[in-house]
């Protein structure tokens, strides 16, 4: 299944794509008009609800396409505002740095890591999927794009077991972890050159496990004004999903809504002979195989 959030006449709201339709289903207004109680009013409260909630996601939607008026519950996407699929986390993201061998190399590493490096960017950097967002010239020079595969929590739990890893997963997005290469490496921590807002575009769909059941087999390309940047395969990560779940949570609680990106391919701005950063009017599309094509345009 295939989950977005949206804004529809004010009111933020979430639902299943309708298949081979571009438009969405209200299933809050479904949930309402056939008498479903206690029915989830956030997308966080829905994944905390595992498979049951997907479940009764898919029987709504089928009640609703059944009906004899579908389209009341229906919305097209021209129709929508598009929001993040988690439009803001429990806490802030948490990112896996240099998880690809070749990407490490291109950014300056002798040697892949032998310890994942962890850090993360502000909620308030989250952004959706088609959303404008800020080339930040007033700040940086040095703006950068990775593409990335999240994953998105949908389980608490707090020293997770390796062989129980996927237990915590309740879908997968695609992110685009923005840098600001010179505040990053000048301030000499991470957080601030990654937590500009709108540094973390993500979207356009959570696609629930069910419908990915290996994520690391999926082709992941990145294209910068149509120009092929990134084009690699999550097979090439070097530490696994189920490996960072489980180191992770030795330290930090997991709860559902908690986004982890996974690290990014190598080809990132910073890495090409001379660099090539983001500017104003630079579109970025990043596509991950049985996700989508995440578009942001830089302004």
């Amino acid at each position: 299944m295939k989950l977005l959030s949206f804004r529809f006449e004010g009111r933020t709201l979430f639902g299943p794509k309708v298949k081979k339709e571009e438009a969405v289903w209200d299933v809050k207004s479904i949930a309402e008009a056939f008498g479903e109680k206690d029915f989830p009013s956030t997308i966080i409260e829905g994944i905390a609800g595992g498979l049951e909630f997907v479940e009764k996601v898919r029987k709504l939607a089928e009640q609703a396409r059944n009906s004899e008026n579908p389209e009341q519950f229906k919305y097209a996407f021209t129709e929508i505002e598009w929001l993040a699929p988690v439009p803001r986390t429990p806490k802030n993201i948490l990112c896996v740095g240099r998880n690809y061998a070749e990407h490490a190399a291109e950014m300056g590493a002798e040697t892949p890591p032998e310890k994942l490096m962890i850090f993360t960017k502000s909620p308030t950097s989250i952004a959706a999927d088609e959303q404008n967002l800020l080339a930040h010239a007033d700040l940086t020079d040095s703006l950068d794009y990775e593409g990335e595969l999240a994953v998105v929590i949908g389980k608490k739990g707090s020293k997770i077991p390796k062989q129980l890893a996927y237990d915590h997963v309740f879908g997968y997005t695609i992110a685009n972890d923005v840098t600001a290469r010179d505040v990053q490496y000048g301030h000499k921590q991470f957080f601030l050159g990654k937590s500009l807002n709108g540094t973390c575009p993500m979207g356009p769909y959570i696609v629930t496990k069910d419908e990915i059941p290996n994520p690391h087999q999926l082709s992941i390309a990145t294209k910068v004004n149509d120009e092929v940047r990134q084009n690699g395969n999550t097979a090439d990560m070097i530490f696994k999903i189920d490996e960072l779940i489980a180191e992770i949570s030795k330290y930090v609680m997991l709860e559902p809504g908690d986004v982890i990106l996974t690290g990014t391919p190598a080809g990132v701005g910073k890495g090409l002979n001379p660099p090539k950063f983001l500017k104003a009017g630079d579109t970025v599309k990043i596509s991950i195989e049985g996700i989508g094509t995440l578009v942001n345009r830089f302004v």
